[in-house]
């Protein structure tokens, strides 16, 4: 009876000794792909475990600078000054476009509103401060817009998806540009923080009156309305997959590192606050055997993951981008 007992347990213990995990950690953009990917890589390799936390673009950078994670994830790329203190250097692996929305909760209000750049960068500024301002009626005719304070939601934590909207108003905006800029942690002039797209999206929902900025996918899953935005080439575009499609292929050029800002990209298909997204990849593994691991799954993300992203409303990478990204990886090791 002990001798049955002692091979039972070993054979709990076992798996457990094969077992590796990588940890990762950083942006909730494109959190839900992530878990996705991550979840369907285990079931082809169980004996291997991808641990991901979705802690903002800000930790992640933060994480992997200090390699406590074997990688990290962001939607600003890092800048020239973060990638001279890493001790490794570090690549910025595009995984998937998605599209940053403007996100509101107006009670009585039907149907989806309009957002000229002007409109989006006003309300940010403080300037237009309640929800039937001229600016914003004259973008939406019939629509009855209630006498109701805007109360502006945004990013509290070091964030990607506050680099991508800054970055977006930083062009459209001369005066945020000069004011406030672009990053991943800014000075808002007006509103309410929430950590994480999950925390924003929970308060627009909470709130009358609210207005923010979240990832599609949050603003789907979440029933949150979201509006439409004037482009560069004066159309009127709701958040898509092909939007975003059509803003990455206004890139002629793919910079050979891949730090690339397609906001406000030309073309009158291209949704105006668009963006890839990035793994943050030590090309030399503390662990070599974990590099092994990362190189496998990149190249199973290239080949087999992409074709899992229109089920979570993200857009693959363009085919050439694809191709470039296979050559760096092989960096990894």
């Amino acid at each position: 009876m002990i001798r049955r007992i002692a091979l039972v347990c070993l054979a709990l213990v076992l798996p457990a000794l094969g077992q590796t995990t990588l940890n990762g950690a950083g942006a909730t953009f494109p959190y839900p792909m992530y878990s996705k990917w991550f979840s369907e890589y285990h079931k082809a390799h169980p004996d291997i475990e991808i641990n991901y936390q979705s802690i903002g673009s800000g930790g992640g950078i933060r994480q992997v600078l200090a390699q406590t994670v074997e990688f990290g994830a962001s939607d600003g790329p890092m800048t020239d000054e973060q990638l001279a203190q890493a001790k490794v250097k570090i690549l910025h692996i595009p995984t998937v476009l998605g599209a940053v929305v403007p996100a509101y909760n107006v009670a009585g209000v039907s149907g989806e509103l309009r957002f000229a750049p002007q409109s989006i960068a006003g309300i940010c500024l403080g300037k237009i401060t309640n929800w039937n301002d001229k600016s914003i009626a004259a973008d939406n005719p019939g629509v009855k817009l209630p006498d109701k304070s805007i109360i502006v939601i945004h990013r509290s934590d070091g964030s990607g998806t506050n680099y991508i909207f800054t970055d977006y108003l930083s062009k459209v905006s001369d005066e945020w540009k000069n004011q406030v800029g672009k990053g991943t942690s800014v000075k808002w002039p007006v509103g309410l923080g929430a950590k994480g797209n999950e925390g924003v999206s929970g308060m627009i929902r909470q709130m009358d009156g609210s207005f923010g900025y979240v990832e599609l996918i949050y603003a789907l899953q979440n029933k949150i309305s979201y509006g439409a935005i004037k482009n560069s080439a004066g159309s009127w575009l709701k958040g898509s997959l092909q939007g975003a499609t059509a803003a990455a292929g206004s890139v002629k050029s793919m910079p050979a590192d891949f730090r690339v800002s397609i906001t406000n990209a030309p073309g009158k298909d291209a949704y105006p606050i668009s963006s890839f997204t990035w793994l943050l990849i030590p090309v030399q593994s503390k662990d070599p055997a974990k590099g092994k691991i990362l190189v496998d799954f990149l190249t199973w993300m290239l080949d087999q993951g992409e074709t899992l992203t229109a089920d979570l409303d993200y857009a693959p990478l363009p085919q050439n981008v694809a191709a470039k990204v296979k050559d760096a990886i092989k960096q990894v090791h």
